[in-house]
């Protein structure tokens, strides 16, 4: 191993950001491909701890709710629920109607 990578991750660890760690090999190669100013590297870094950061927070909520299986709409069966209008889910799940109503009531709609 690099003595390099090493010392990130002796430096990460201690830092408690492990998805620089986990993802400094890769930022480099990308940084090198684009070159990137140090200040574009530094922030990819800092993004790519942010959003590991969100996934580890996320999947410790989901294990902590003590749901039975994870489901999701990509898993849903609109053959089976005939009923149910799969165009009217999907644009429901967008979530979009926040956006209309937030700026109905600010009247910006």
């Amino acid at each position: 191993m690099n003595l390099q990578l090493s010392r990130i991750g002796e430096l990460t660890s201690e830092l408690q950001l492990p998805g620089i760690d986990a993802n400094a090999c890769d930022l480099a190669q990308q940084a090198a491909q684009q070159e990137w100013d140090y200040l574009t590297f530094l922030e990819q870094a800092l993004q790519c701890e942010k959003r590991s950061r969100h996934q580890r927070k996320q999947h410790m909520f989901t294990r902590m709710a003590g749901f039975p299986s994870l489901k999701t709409l990509e898993d849903f069966d609109f053959t089976f629920a005939a009923g149910v209008p799969k165009k009217q889910v999907i644009e429901l799940a967008s979530l979009s109607f926040i956006d209309c109503y937030c700026g109905s009531v600010l009247g910006c709609c």
